[in-house]
């Protein structure tokens, strides 16, 4: 008799543990996260950390870091590591110990909020990419790695705070949001990007500017740099405005905490564009005094509601989950016969 393996959600560790080092983990990766969770009712703060935590560490190890910092970049590991990320995420969802707290963790709200491996394989099809030495070469490449990266994160953390599946809109507005945030981080960290060899902006872009390929850091092409980090920033404040309507189907700590991530994150892409040619020498934040400004006004909102956008985004979470299937690989499906009733034109 072969013996089924052990089975848990959580990987059988108490879920008191898990949510205490998920929330180690936020308040260590991302401050300006971790303070728009605090208003969270604590079940919802509770299973944000949680999905996190796994967000984080699957970024760590595909980057070689710990909680963020510089990146450790080796291209011959890079394949490994993202297929031990996809192994222990699979094992975690199917209840599976892992020997690692970010994967229980994920496990343990998998299990509790019906997040799929599908979703979850959306986020890590990212790292494949990163790994693989990728670049995108239009707009539509970028967009699809937002997607990847952020969106389906977002899609993720719609459905941790109780989105019914039949909400598609609400799912689109969260990726939406996932979307803005990933475009303000590119535009802040064009120059962390460079030093570790990699470039986000498409390659279509820095034609357009006659920017040779891996110069635009130079200091002769900053002012052609500063437009392209406006252009990253338009998109990002289009899907803003766009996430911000998804934000009324929300019970209202659920809204004033994603109408206060919201602020943030816009911030330090409006902060980037105002500091112009000096923006990528140090590491634009927002402060703890401007990060209480964008909580009261996120109050205000979350009570008044958001005016909706004069023009909706040109990248919708439709499309780009059709990039994103077309670009992986095939399913690995079953050829099986088919009975050809109805298909083939029966002869008189």
């Amino acid at each position: 008799m072969v013996k089924q393996p052990y089975r848990s959600a959580g990987g059988g560790r108490s879920r008191a543990a898990l949510v205490r080092r998920a929330g180690e983990s936020i308040a260590l990766g991302s401050k300006s996260f971790a303070s728009a969770s605090l208003l969270f009712d604590k079940a919802t703060r509770e299973r944000v950390h949680l999905l996190y935590a796994w967000c984080r560490r699957c970024d760590d190890i595909a980057d070689g870091q710990d909680h963020g910092g510089p990146l450790s970049i080796d291209e011959k590991q890079g394949h490994d590591r993202v297929e031990a990320i996809r192994i222990l995420t699979h094992r975690a969802l199917d209840g599976q110990p892992t020997s690692d707290l970010a994967f229980d963790a994920l496990g343990l709200v998998a299990a509790e909020c019906g997040l799929t491996q599908a979703m979850c394989d959306d986020v890590i099809d990212g790292f494949a990419l990163d790994a693989e030495g990728w670049r995108p070469r239009t707009e539509a490449d970028l967009m699809r790695y937002c997607y990847h990266v952020a969106g389906a994160v977002g899609v993720m953390m719609a459905k941790v705070m109780g989105v019914p599946d039949s909400e598609s809109d609400t799912f689109d507005r969260a990726c939406d949001l996932g979307l803005a945030f990933q475009l303000s981080n590119i535009a802040r960290d064009l120059s962390e990007d460079d030093a570790a060899g990699r470039c986000y902006l498409p390659v279509e872009w820095l034609v357009e500017m006659d920017i040779p390929p891996g110069q635009h850091l130079k200091p002769m092409y900053r002012d052609k740099l500063v437009t392209l980090a406006r252009r990253l920033v338009h998109l990002a404040e289009q899907h803003e405005a766009a996430a911000r309507l998804g934000a009324r189907h929300l019970r209202f700590r659920q809204r004033w905490a994603v109408l206060s991530a919201t602020n943030i994150y816009g911030a330090i892409g409006r902060k980037v564009v105002e500091q112009a040619e000096l923006a990528w020498d140090h590491r634009v934040h927002t402060t703890k005094l401007e990060k209480l400004g964008h909580v009261l006004s996120a109050l205000r909102e979350a009570r008044l509601g958001a005016w909706p956008p004069s023009e909706m985004p040109r990248w919708t979470r439709g499309e780009l989950m059709v990039r994103a299937r077309m670009a992986g690989k095939p399913a690995d499906v079953k050829y099986t016969p088919l009975r050809d009733e109805d298909v083939r034109k029966k002869e008189d």
